[in-house]
């Protein structure tokens, strides 16, 4: 189906997430959406706690938050999402156990017999990097553009601060009007502890859902 998404170029994206969901920019104004996260969370700090047990909380709550953010950094990615706010219940911490990264790679698509991209073909080349070998590999549209989805479980690497497997769901999504150009959404979760729990089959159901209503900005 052919839309004026072919001809007015994207100039960024729209996901919906829940009010608990915070965004990172991670190229420009990274550090002040920090600070205004981190005051946020603070508020929250019960006014009777004891004086002698907030400043070590509030440490640590940023040491954690700051870590998860230079790490995003470091993929010189474009935007991360965090769960900062509780779910509900008295739980005042950041729920660091999720993410979304979001990220752009450029990579001329493989033209086919009739000139079209193969999706699966371009996936396994921007995956090649991590290795795709038993990965679950789909491919469909998302807002009239041609998408990806990889999922996969990745081992704990305690030498880069994981401690814990995780389950990795990544959407690779062709701009529209640039097929050199490929909008990359990684979601991973620890679940409750095992990385196919039924908490992290639930929450990948919901990022499923997340990305199936991707909208694209344009002009």
């Amino acid at each position: 189906m052919t839309t004026d998404q072919t001809t007015t170029p994207v100039t960024g994206y729209r996901l919906l997430l829940p009010d608990q969901w915070a965004q990172v920019p991670l190229r420009h104004g990274t550090e002040e959406a920090v600070h205004r996260i981190l005051e946020d969370a603070y508020t929250r700090i019960p006014k009777n706690a004891p004086p002698d047990k907030v400043s070590p909380y509030k440490r640590e709550l940023a040491r954690r938050f700051r870590r998860a953010v230079t790490q995003a950094q470091q993929t010189k990615g474009l935007d991360l999402y965090l769960p900062v706010k509780p779910m509900g219940g008295s739980d005042l911490s950041f729920s660091l156990g999720a993410s979304i990264l979001v990220s752009e790679s450029l990579l001329p698509r493989r033209s086919g017999a009739e000139g079209t991209g193969e999706p699966t073909d371009a996936a396994v080349q921007l995956l090649s990097r991590d290795g795709a070998e038993g990965a679950d590999l789909s491919s469909g549209e998302i807002d009239g553009a041609l998408a990806v989805r990889h999922e996969y479980v990745a081992a704990a690497n305690p030498d880069r601060s994981t401690e814990l497997a995780s389950r990795r769901v990544e959407y690779i999504v062709s701009v529209p009007g640039d097929p050199d150009r490929w909008f990359v959404a990684a979601f991973s979760t620890i679940g409750g502890g095992d990385p196919r729990d039924e908490l992290s089959e639930a929450l990948v159901e919901w990022f499923d859902a997340v990305m199936a209503n991707l909208r694209w900005r344009q002009g």
